[in-house]
């Protein structure tokens, strides 16, 4: 069978409902593009599963031919944890927003990297609550009028890639949906990675904060081999409050050590005999 005809395993017959020329449409091709190569090399579509959250982004629940739960807004770490525990030899994909992942999710997400589940974590940030018409996130500019904001927000964004850098994540990579292909290939880095991985997709919005569009001419592709001290560069080049200052796109760190599937008997002895616990032998 050829990628292309995986690819078209992998699609549902769901109306897609996005904006048109919404960003998304380019992450699910991305996905497909990468889940398609990765079963043509051995993968079993059956093994993957997901989880998403609440937002625009969630709705590539319904487009993705794969197993797995909506879950609720800023849970989708431990939804995808839930999975792992209940069967680790599932290769899991967890799908978020940057108000899932940095608002209401952010307990979970700093201590990702501490526990290093061997999942995938993908993050369409693209600086508001798009789904509830616009409001401010914690990576929206300070200055950026909404509705709930006549004013501007005051606040300056955070920084989720230094976040992610001071929180010990395995894996963390950066993508412009606007390159198909790069951007399958660093989803297709971030599954073969043992350990957790964090992929941030720069997902500008049609419609609210669009001036965020300004930021696709700064980014720049790299891949650091150099360890966390480049890394640490990398993610000091962009502050997410600047108009100015090159991103980074690719990936920024990436260090191998141990799983929690590894760490926990249960788990590995579940992964050494292939089965999730129904398949143990009582």
């Amino acid at each position: 069978m050829t990628i292309e005809q995986i690819k078209q395993k992998l699609g549902t017959d769901q109306e897609i409902t996005w904006c048109p020329g919404c960003k998304n449409f380019l992450i699910l091709e991305s996905v497909k593009k990468a889940l398609a190569k990765l079963i043509s090399e051995g993968y079993k579509q059956e093994h993957f599963a997901m989880a998403t959250g609440i937002g625009c982004h969630q709705k590539i629940y319904d487009y993705i031919n794969m197993s797995g739960i909506y879950g609720l807004h800023g849970r989708v770490i431990p939804t995808c944890y839930g999975i792992k525990l209940g069967n680790p030899n599932l290769t899991v994909l967890g799908f978020a927003g940057d108000g899932d992942a940095y608002a209401e999710g952010m307990e979970h997400f700093i201590h990702a990297g501490r526990f290093n589940f061997d999942m995938t974590y993908i993050v369409a940030d693209n600086q508001n609550f798009a789904l509830t018409t616009g409001q401010a996130t914690p990576t929206s500019r300070q200055g950026y009028v909404n509705k709930a904001e006549p004013l501007g927000e005051f606040n300056k964004p955070l920084n989720p890639i230094k976040l992610a850098l001071a929180s010990g994540m395995s894996f963390i990579a950066r993508c412009d949906p606007r390159d198909i292909n790069h951007t399958a290939e660093i989803i297709e880095k971030a599954i073969k990675h043992k350990g957790f991985s964090y992929i941030e997709m720069m997902q500008h919005c049609l419609v609210f904060n669009v001036e965020t569009a300004e930021e696709d001419r700064e980014m720049y592709k790299i891949d650091n081999k150099d360890g966390m001290k480049k890394a640490i560069e990398l993610a000091d080049e962009w502050d997410y409050n600047s108009k100015k200052g090159k991103i980074p796109i690719g990936v920024l760190y990436q260090e191998s050590r141990k799983t929690q599937e590894d760490e926990w008997p249960q788990l590995k002895n579940l992964v050494e005999k292939k089965v999730g616990w129904k398949g143990l032998k009582k």
